[in-house]
């Protein structure tokens, strides 16, 4: 019998544990996999929905999703881009595989209205801000506004996801006199003079500057593709 006492032992010993568990890790992860790459998909389409001013429950997300999104791609120089068509998570306007080709446009029927949802992305205090930003078929309307962060501080900055805050946008419009403005996110009780303005959070004048950056600089994407239905609706 050999010698357990010896470290040849206790090395082979240990190393066919370290594989053995490894091996596990790596089989559980292979099996959670899909239900986790699921969960990330119905956790986008509940944001995408909340900037529809719907706030669906995980379990009916996907239905509602499916049954409201009527067409997505991508756009480049205001145009949409050949073959990217597709409302699923495999498509590129969901899946962001090919965001090199351009930005995704979520087109949305509601009460037979055309909505046309912008994708945002940029930084606020502690890492990444995101956003869903709804507009009305004119291309300068908001219709409703979703906001997430990875990191914020809560009760200051991370309540940059709250309904209060996020439906001061409904309404605001981003384009003024034919020009792309944006929208403004100031300091409470003050104001600019050449565009629509909402409140930011108060105690979180990073995080807000960090999101009136992200509609300044992601939206600036769309100022073709919104001026296009601007000219349209007028």
């Amino acid at each position: 019998m050999a010698n357990r006492e010896k470290s040849g032992y206790t090395i082979i010993y240990a190393s066919v544990m370290v594989i053995i568990v490894a091996l596990g890790l790596a089989l559980t992860h292979m099996g959670l996999k899909p239900q986790q790459v699921r969960n990330e998909n119905i956790d986008k389409m509940q944001q995408i929905l909340r900037s529809l001013n719907i706030d669906a429950e995980a379990n009916v997300a996907e239905q509602q999703y499916n049954e409201l999104i009527k067409n997505a791609y991508l756009i480049a120089d205001g145009q949409k881009v050949e073959g990217t068509e597709g409302i699923t998570p495999e498509d590129p306007a969901f899946s962001g595989e090919e965001a090199a080709k351009g930005v995704p446009v979520f087109e949305a029927e509601i009460d037979g209205s055309k909505k046309y949802i912008l994708s945002m992305n940029g930084a606020g205090l502690w890492g990444a801000i995101w956003g869903y930003l709804a507009i009305e078929s004119d291309g300068s309307t908001v219709y409703g506004a979703e906001f997430g962060n990875a990191g914020e501080t809560p009760g200051l900055g991370a309540e940059i996801v709250e309904p209060e805050f996020r439906n001061q946008f409904i309404g605001k419009e981003l384009i003024k006199n034919n020009e792309f403005k944006s929208i403004a996110v100031v300091k409470p009780g003050q104001s600019v003079s050449d565009r629509d303005y909402v409140d930011g959070i108060s105690g979180g004048t990073i995080t807000s500057k960090g999101v009136d950056n992200m509609l300044f600089n992601s939206v600036k994407k769309y100022d073709s593709f919104l001026m296009n239905l601007h000219s349209d609706n007028q």
